[in-house]
């Protein structure tokens, strides 16, 4: 079975999840190809007795549009999760989730995923787009920063701190750079 590269990210409202809550998240599924086949996205309720942090809440102050975005008709993450894992099996290949930085993304959707509804479908694993971007350019992982990596692997696509948009963006360039691994001898 083919993999499905499910590029995503998750807009929260402070650094680990339980006592601070996930407040949306964007996946968009990918072929190796860059094929975007779906895509997925949802506003979360906070977790009953989380609270923001104050500097993710500063974070918020200074984006009011991507706050807007990501307050807009919340679901609760009980009934949420369980339709993105509906979604995920729907994919035609087995999901790979990707994230930069997939330590930050992947901790809040995993967590999510148990608690709600008791499984995931990328089991314990998750691809880091800056460790790959490391091995691609020869550089140490501290140096492997998107101000780092070469102009021709970012397509014009919005990072808008919108989960949807910044999947679709990130989504894209991992496939460059797939792209380009694939093409060197």
């Amino acid at each position: 079975m083919a993999e499905i590269y499910v590029s995503t990210d998750v807009e929260t409202d402070g650094p680990i999840p339980g006592p601070h809550s996930m407040l949306s998240f964007g996946s968009a599924a990918y072929t190796a190809e860059k094929e975007l086949v779906s895509t997925f996205t949802v506003n979360l309720e906070t977790l009953p007795g989380a609270a923001p942090h104050p500097e993710t809440e500063a974070f918020w102050k200074a984006n009011p549009e991507a706050w807007e975005a990501c307050r807009t008709s919340p679901e609760d993450p009980a009934v949420a999760m369980p339709r993105y894992v509906r979604w995920l099996k729907s994919l035609p290949g087995k999901p790979v989730f990707v994230g930069y930085p997939v330590a930050f993304d992947f901790l809040f959707v995993y967590w999510y995923l148990i608690r709600f509804a008791g499984e995931s479908p990328f089991s314990h694993s998750a691809l880091d787009m800056k460790t790959y971007a490391m091995v691609l350019l020869g550089k140490p992982y501290r140096e492997s920063t998107k101000r780092n990596m070469p102009k021709r692997w970012f397509d014009d696509l919005p990072h808008s701190h919108v989960a949807l948009d910044d999947a679709i963006e990130q989504g894209a360039l991992f496939c460059n750079m797939l792209k380009e691994r694939r093409e060197k001898p």
